[in-house]
């Protein structure tokens, strides 16, 4: 009888395996090469929009009504190459972390093969978000030196649970936003070919983050749950404060400090990225990693 039942190990692992291979299934079936899916011969159309205009930053402020429309739409190419740059910095130190992390694993397990295959469509998404930057005709928007900097030391020092769940929340914060634009016929063609493209090979991305955090998690005592949850909402705070670099005002040809401060203050932003990030929150809190010292984090980047 003891011979037939199947031990918690043993059916834990067996059931991490399903998921690995569920998802090498559907990359298998469902992956695009972004050198021949995106359309990157025709000359950029600027009677489009980069992105959704009610994904902008200044959008529903005063200085939005007194912007012309080619402002806007130039602003929104902007924004949108900047929130391109800054998901190549974030998806070059998750590559790095994941690397890490299976470094010393088993390569016949379908774990490990999936973990480079993520790594892979990242790579590929770098360099599609790269060329579409270009297209859009932006300059190299990094993010702040101490961003910079921090992420340095978050891609060597992250594990674990605080290393997955941070690129759960760069990856679905990212996620609504492009599903808007994808769908958006006001923006150019070719970005929404690269967000749907996006869209569907991060949604295998997230569910692996997922997985990894409510694994790691299991059996996590108070203290490592707290120290945890303050990292993760640290590094959520940093990659969604440096989505749009401010630059892009003065590359639209607008008054930067006045832009700034407007963006700064605009209410429908804020409830768009708190929108955006409902389903987000309902996962930290069922993993209980929505500390009261979490939340101040979560609450200055308008996530909550």
């Amino acid at each position: 009888m003891a011979s037939s039942t199947v031990r918690p190990k043993t059916q834990d692992r067996s059931q991490e395996h399903d998921v690995a291979r569920r998802l090498l299934d559907s990359a298998a079936k469902l992956a695009y090469d972004p050198a021949t899916e995106v359309d990157w011969e025709t000359p950029l159309d600027k009677d489009f929009h980069g992105a959704s205009p009610e994904w902008s930053t200044l959008y529903g402020t005063a200085y939005w009504n007194e912007m012309t429309e080619e402002q806007r739409k130039e602003l929104t190419r902007q924004e949108a190459a900047s929130v391109a740059s800054t998901g190549i910095w974030f998806e070059m130190i998750l590559q790095q972390m994941v690397l890490r992390d299976i470094y010393t694993k088993n390569p016949t397990d379908p774990e490990f093969q999936w973990a480079l295959t993520e790594i892979a469509e990242e790579c590929r998404h770098s360099i599609m978000f790269a060329r579409g930057a270009a297209k859009l005709e932006a300059p190299h928007y990094r993010p702040h030196r101490i961003a910079l900097e921090l992420g340095r030391a978050f891609k060597t020092l992250a594990f674990g649970e605080v290393a997955y769940a941070a690129i759960l929340v760069a990856e679905e914060v990212l996620d609504v936003m492009q599903r808007d634009w994808m769908r958006d016929e006001r923006v150019v063609p070719f970005v929404r070919t690269i967000n749907n493209i996006h869209v569907v090979e991060e949604s295998r991305h997230m569910k692996f983050a997922r997985d990894e955090t409510r694994k790691r998690l299991a059996g996590a005592g108070f203290l490592r749950r707290q120290v945890n949850a303050f990292v993760i909402a640290v590094a959520s705070y940093v990659i969604v404060t440096s989505m749009v670099n401010r630059k892009v005002y003065s590359r639209a040809g607008l008054d930067e400090k006045r832009a700034v401060r407007e963006a700064r203050a605009n209410e429908h932003h804020k409830a768009m990225m708190r929108s955006s990030c409902s389903g987000l929150m309902e996962f930290l809190a069922s993993a209980r990693l929505l500390t009261k010292p979490a939340l101040v984090f979560y609450k200055r980047a308008n996530l909550i």
